[in-house]
């Protein structure tokens, strides 16, 4: 039999995860238990315990929950875009309000640093203020005599009830990426976010009611594949946005267009920073370790690949990254404003990161900086690890080829700049690149024939701000328009064009006369 002490234990677990706190949906403007039985748990990654656990949805739940806002879109569309860019208006002073306990609570379960967890809600707020602006962006077109008496106009109505699928790295930003254009198109919104660290999007919706928003317009279902699946099936939704891996956003967007569904899918990256001889190698350098370590590498944006042109810039880059990449400071959130980059999502994502660091030795790249055995005294349980760094990486090492999400760097040495280019030009993912350069013919060469959605010059994030729009290309992205910016009040709308032609002879004026037959 089991001895007392594991009997104990099993107690124990049992009364703690009774007593834990439980994460439900928000649907219809409530709070809503989850009924499915279902609950996946959502850790603290800097210590590693289980904080709350999350309610799974059934098909019943999110049907219902469909069925909320279908009932709650008709008005919400027939109200004027001018009051509903008023409720964004209020959104965005009430996310400035509570920037501090939605940053603190992101944190928490993300990870991040406190300052990144700030930037996280801001990048999704400076979206809600671009849709403050949706009675220009929602105008049509007119043509005054298109033919004898004829006029033609445009109309963008909105699609009825849409989705959003979106991933665990920005449980703030990306959410509003995609929640706030639809919602002021005049759709409502079914949101799936994910549920490794769901308090936020809940936060938010609850933000949304408090700014005027009427309930039933955006509605949270947590949930897993299940809950996917049923989005992707259901004949009421009407468009899907996901953000994830590559794998999933075929799996998405394929089964989403097969339903007849618009999608816009967004996966995978490894993001090329080319660094020219003329550069700037101080800026280059610390460049680099911001874009390929802060948030432990956990961005879809992260410089992965770092391609220094010619022998001497690379050893040069080498000597002065080394030093930066050791001297990382690493820890949980509450450890101050000053603290790098924090511990990664989960242990699976831990795991996963230090076997893709053995293959990368297996393969013969040089780990110049080793950071998998970082340990801090406190958290011994948390997902941590330092930084590792890469030199002598190439093409056919799976190091080059997978996105490894994690605070990894990998250095491919390049001859010349037809080399460098060549990298990023044939890698199966578009989303983000940069150059670093003092000669602005190469960069303008670079930005005209690299084959991806996001450039950067000088500048290593590219992430374009609110009104203009991002999306990468290749695995990169699946679909026909990017997000956020004017794409996204195109994703969200449909074109409906009206001729019209009044009969003749209204205008001459009034009669007198009793009406007769004529």
């Amino acid at each position: 039999g089991r001895s007392p002490k594991i009997l104990l234990a099993g107690v124990r677990t049992y009364w703690e995860k009774r007593d834990m706190r439980k994460i439900g949906h928000f649907i219809g403007g409530k709070h809503v238990e989850g009924t499915s039985g279902r609950f996946a748990d959502v850790y603290n990654p800097a210590t590693g315990e289980v904080e709350a656990q999350v309610a799974l949805a059934s098909q019943a739940e999110m049907d219902a929950a469909i069925a909320n806002a279908a009932a709650a879109q008709p008005a919400w569309a027939a109200t004027n875009p001018q009051r509903r860019a008023r409720v964004m208006m209020k959104f965005v002073d009430l996310l400035n309000r509570d920037m501090d306990k939605l940053a603190e609570a992101l944190s928490r379960e993300h990870g991040k640093t406190i300052p990144d967890a700030k930037g996280d809600v801001i990048r999704g707020l400076e979206v809600a203020e671009f849709c403050i602006g949706a009675p220009h962006l929602l105008k049509g077109e007119f043509t005054e005599g298109a033919g004898p008496g004829i006029d033609m106009y445009s109309m963008r109505q909105p699609l009825g009830v849409v989705a959003g699928i979106t991933p665990f790295n920005f449980p703030a930003m990306i959410p509003m990426w995609k929640f706030c254009p639809a919602i002021a198109c005049g759709n409502a919104f079914i949101l799936k976010p994910s549920e490794r660290d769901p308090s936020v999007p809940i936060m938010l919706a609850e933000l949304m009611i408090e700014a005027g928003l009427p309930e039933g317009v955006l509605n949270v279902v947590n949930g897993d594949k299940s809950a996917v699946d049923a989005i992707l099936d259901d004949e009421t939704i009407q468009a899907v946005g996901f953000v994830g891996s590559t794998p999933i956003a075929q799996y998405v967007y394929a089964r989403a267009t097969a339903s007849g569904k618009r999608a816009q899918c967004f996966g995978g990256a490894k993001n090329h920073m080319i660094i020219m001889p003329d550069a700037d190698l101080d800026q280059a350098a610390d460049a680099l370790i911001g874009a390929g370590y802060g948030a432990a590498g956990e961005r879809c944006m992260a410089v992965s690949v770092a391609v220094p042109v010619g022998e001497s810039t690379a050893n040069a880059l080498i000597e002065k990254l080394a030093p930066k990449v050791e001297a990382l400071k690493i820890g949980p959130y509450t450890a101050g404003n000053d603290v790098d980059f924090g511990p990664l999502v989960t242990k699976e994502a831990l795991a996963r990161v230090k076997g893709l660091v053995d293959q990368g030795i297996k393969e013969g790249a040089k780990l110049v900086v080793d950071g998998r055995d970082f340990s801090m005294q406190g958290y011994e349980n948390g997902f941590f690890m330092g930084g590792c760094l890469f030199d002598n990486v190439t093409k056919d090492m799976d190091i080059y080829k997978t996105e490894i999400f994690g605070p990894v760097l990998s250095v491919v040495r390049a001859e010349n700049y037809e080399e460098a280019l060549d990298l990023p030009l044939s890698h199966e993912y578009g989303n983000g690149t940069a150059i670093f350069t003092r000669d602005g013919d190469t960069a303008r060469d670079f930005a005209s024939r690299i084959n991806i959605g996001m450039v950067g010059i000088n500048v290593p994030i590219p992430v374009p701000l609110a009104y203009h729009t991002f999306g990468g290309w290749k695995k990169s992205g699946f679909g026909d328009l990017n997000q956020h910016g004017p794409d996204g009040f195109k994703f969200y709308t449909r074109t409906k064009t009206v001729t019209s032609r009044w009969p003749s002879g209204l205008k001459d004026g009034a009669e007198f006369v009793i009406p007769t037959m004529k």
